[in-house]
């Protein structure tokens, strides 16, 4: 249909500022645009792949799926920010699924901030030095899971198999 055109090298250091520019104006969807077109040019660009896993996420309430924040990750070199990350998309996820209002939000949401506290734990141990951004995101989502009751586990379903004597 059309042939996108290339940046140019030269440009990624300006593109990925207008990235942020963008995210913070709530434009995410072009903030994704040009994250594809710095990573068509530079493939292994870290910047342009956080940004865009971010740019996904941002997204989540308006319907792209959390698989498509997820494939970014193993794109990532550090193991910390793959640690971190993942447990990102699944805090995302789970406020996306609270704002959507599904008959099993609260359940889903629950499953979704436990696995991104466990993400969080994992990118704990792999933190540098001064760094404690995943301890502040976990400390997030267990204030979350304590002030909402709503918050929990699915019931087991209990199903009784009544056997004739």
């Amino acid at each position: 249909m059309f042939d996108l055109k290339p940046i140019s090298p030269e440009s990624i250091p300006v593109a990925l500022e207008k990235v942020e520019l963008y995210r913070l104006l709530n434009e995410s969807w072009l903030a994704e645009s040009i994250c594809l077109d710095v990573l068509r040019v530079d493939p292994e660009n870290q910047k342009a792949l956080l940004a865009l896993l971010l740019t996904r996420t941002d997204q989540f309430a308006q319907g792209v799926p959390a698989n498509s924040a997820r494939e970014i990750l193993r794109q990532l070199r550090d193991p910390y920010e793959r640690a971190y990350f993942a447990g990102l998309i699944e805090e995302r996820e789970a406020m996306a699924r609270l704002r959507r209002g599904s008959p099993f939000a609260c359940f889903e949401a629950y499953e979704a901030l436990t696995e991104a506290m466990q993400w969080y734990e994992q990118a704990e141990s792999l933190r540098p030095p001064g760094n404690d951004d995943a301890i502040l995101r976990w400390n997030t989502c267990a204030r979350m899971l304590m002030r909402d009751p709503s918050l929990r586990p699915r019931p087991m379903e209990q199903s009784e198999v009544m056997l004739d004597d």
